[in-house]
């Protein structure tokens, strides 16, 4: 089926940071126009212009369009002739600009794959993650992922990946090699390794869809606490199932709390940070959306939570959209204390939507409130408990982020600390004698 042709409902794929939503191209005017359009537009560059025009003005959340004279923009820009694509794509840039919205924008056939690609939580390749290491600049195999090909065919951490299909990868950075090594899913890859104590060695490995890892969680034996730390790096499509095992794996192992880490968070999904929040939130409500018409949606728990356990969540000024979500639903509703700094302030839904050349366009259509009805668009969530970092511990844990949520991270550590004063109480009267 034509991407342009396939119809979901937009709230649910509603989008803050980078998610798609696939809805039909539609147009406010009537069927002969509509035929006399496409008749006129078909294969041009012109189409996209128009289809683009088309969804803004149906779409955006600002009915004025920044008191832009909407009308005249899609006159002007139809007036114009284009003789490539990339013509088009400027225009439309161009006309976006008038709105003063970085967030509705328009994405080239690339962008618009990247970003599927990313919000899918999806991608092609062999299932693995490379690094550089600093002082041989050779990369690296940090992990492959569970059941990938990578993993099937018994790649190690540590091994050194010399060859892609025969081409060197001596000097070349992760990007290069990771967009070596990805491909359409079936096509196989030749790579080339070496391991310490055995000789080079050849792998031939086939493609597949890999789900990407967006939680990380470990149990950490904190005094007689046991504490389960879990990341979430983006609210992908796969975000809210591996949120889910990860909770279940760490009440499993009987712990007595939870640190939750959103920092460097941008945000996803607007549906995986409802799901994600009724993980966490017996009751209570969530989130509420205003549309262009005022139209409101509110958004409660529903008695699904997996915990009650004490609960504290780590946020920075790159914790955005869809995180702010979550950290406000649990933050309003007393279910957690917030740790760090203040977050991003992304109060704005943006739905994606593919054009017919494969590019597509991201529109904001609502804008979001916390449950106790704050905007937080460009202030952001200040933590309860507020903590900076230095110059000088951030340079320490962006160069080596294993550092990351251990004691040697000072933001985890107060986290740390101020769950042990929620949980401590808790196990005590759990644990006493009767």
């Amino acid at each position: 089926m034509n991407r342009s042709q396939r119809r979901t409902n937009p709230l649910q794929y509603a989008f803050l940071s980078g998610a798609i939503a696939t809805t039909a191209t539609l147009t406010v005017f009537g069927p002969m126009w509509c035929r006399a359009v496409r008749a006129a537009f078909q294969d041009s560059p012109k189409a996209v212009v128009d289809q683009t025009w088309q969804i803004v003005n149906r779409e955006y959340v600002d009915p004025s369009f920044n008191q832009t004279d909407w009308q005249q923009v899609r006159q002007d820009l139809l007036n114009r002739e284009y003789s490539s694509p990339q013509q088009a794509y400027v225009a439309i840039r161009e006309a976006l600009k008038k709105l003063e919205d970085p967030y509705t924008r328009f994405l080239d056939p690339k962008q618009f794959e990247a970003l599927t690609d990313q919000t899918s939580g999806e991608l092609s390749g062999v299932g693995m993650s490379l690094e550089v290491q600093a002082e041989t600049r050779n990369i690296v195999v940090v992990e492959p992922y569970q059941n990938s090909p990578a993993a099937q065919a018994g790649i190690q951490p540590g091994d050194r990946i010399l060859a892609i299909d025969g081409k060197s990868t001596q000097g070349m950075n992760v990007e290069d090699a990771a967009r070596l090594i990805r491909g359409r899913a079936g096509t196989e890859v030749m790579l080339r390794l070496s391991r310490p104590g055995r000789e080079n060695f050849e792998l031939k490995l086939t493609r597949a869809r890999i789900e990407l890892p967006t939680v990380t969680y470990s149990l950490k034996q904190e005094g007689p606490l046991q504490i389960g730390y879990i990341r979430l790096d983006e609210f992908s499509s796969h975000a809210a199932s591996q949120m889910r095992r990860s909770i279940d794996d760490l009440n499993a192992q009987n712990v007595d709390g939870f640190v939750l880490d959103l920092r460097g968070n941008p945000g996803g999904l607007l549906q995986s940070s409802i799901e994600i929040a009724r993980m966490w939130l017996d009751n209570g409500p969530i989130v509420k959306t205003v549309n262009r018409g005022g139209k409101s949606e509110a958004v409660r728990a529903n008695r699904t939570a997996l915990t009650n356990l004490p609960l504290v969540v780590l946020v920075d000024s790159n914790s955005a959209s869809s995180s702010e979500i979550l950290t406000g639903a649990l933050q309003d509703n007393q279910r957690a204390k917030i740790v760090g700094t203040k977050t991003f302030g992304k109060a704005l839904v943006q739905a994606v939507h593919p054009l017919s050349d494969g590019s597509g366009v991201a529109v904001t259509v609502a804008h979001y409130y916390t449950p106790k009805g704050t905007d937080i668009s460009q202030k952001g969530i200040t933590p309860d408990v507020p903590i900076e970092l230095t110059e000088q511990q951030q340079q320490k844990l962006a160069a080596d982020p294993k550092l990351i949520g251990t004691k040697e991270d000072p933001q985890y550590a107060k986290a740390l600390s101020t769950l042990v004063a929620e949980a401590t109480p808790r196990r005590l009267a759990t644990h006493s004698p009767r």
